[in-house]
């Protein structure tokens, strides 16, 4: 699934063709993806300027001067194709303007598009519960150490609750946890504030790191240009069971499940 720094990339690489011009159709080529498209989406859509782009959590956003946002998710396998050189059969949502086409081509169809009120975006339900945002000014070590007082679930678990922090997902808080040298079991309460401290750094460490590499391809990702993201070559834990630890006095990493998802980790080095 395309994780936070693969839809940033995706929504930094439409605005370089997509910010400031203006719609002039809209295709779709079925009713849905994951729901029901909005029914007045190509009448709001067509004849709109796009104003500008930006991300929430796993969302990205496509701002109109109709005061209306397209809200879409990427879902397992979605991308955004800039002037494709053919059409796919997956390409499900079409918006062209005068300079280029854009496909919004889903093979598994888990991605969604919506239409939200610009000016309703912190309330529209999905986001309405979300923490902040891991990049943002309001991601602190004070806040996150609040967040986690008196949890019993593992660290982790919480750091994957959207309610905690908004659209962390599980390859970058493994990386995380490495860097910050904390076990993912640990109970989320039983974190340190010395853990913390060097935990919220870490986080935003690997998500800039990540989003500056072109986000990580796994599987058939890559960015709407066609250039695969190259982070996966980084990886510290992530899908390493077996081989050394990256540090001089780490064992060997391990792999365990938790809440239906693998987690990588030095047993050694993180406690």
């Amino acid at each position: 699934m395309p994780e936070l720094p693969e839809v940033e990339t995706t929504v930094r690489g439409l605005a370089r063709f997509m910010e400031g011009e203006r719609i002039t159709r809209v295709t779709l080529n079925r009713a849905d993806l994951r729901r029901p498209f909005p029914p007045e989406l190509v009448q709001v859509l067509t004849g709109a300027q796009v104003t500008s782009l930006g991300r929430r959590a796993k969302y990205g956003l496509i701002h109109t001067d109709r005061d209306q946002t397209l809200v879409f998710h990427l879902g397992m396998s979605g991308r955004w194709r800039i002037d494709p050189s053919e059409d796919d059969k997956h390409d499900h949502v079409v918006i062209e303007t005068a300079s280029n086409r854009f496909a919004l081509c889903d093979p598994r169809r888990f991605g969604s598009v919506d239409l939200v009120g610009t000016a309703d975006l912190e309330a529209w339900p999905i986001f309405a519960t979300m923490g902040p945002e891991p990049l943002g000014d309001a991601f602190t070590p004070a806040r996150l150490k609040s967040a986690l007082t008196g949890r019993k679930q593992a660290i982790k678990l919480c750091l994957l609750d959207q309610r905690i922090v908004a659209g962390l997902g599980n390859i970058y808080v493994c990386e995380a946890l490495w860097r910050a040298g904390i076990h993912p079991r640990k109970p989320g309460g039983k974190v340190t504030r010395p853990q913390i401290e060097r935990l919220v750094p870490a986080i935003k460490d690997v998500l800039t790191q990540s989003i500056g590499d072109g986000g990580s391809t796994l599987r058939d990702y890559a960015a709407p240009d066609g250039e695969l993201g190259y982070f996966a070559t980084r990886f510290d834990v992530y899908g390493r069971e077996g081989e050394p630890c990256r540090r001089e006095d780490g064992g060997i990493v391990r792999r365990l499940a938790q809440g239906g998802r693998s987690t990588w980790y030095c047993p050694k080095c993180q406690r």
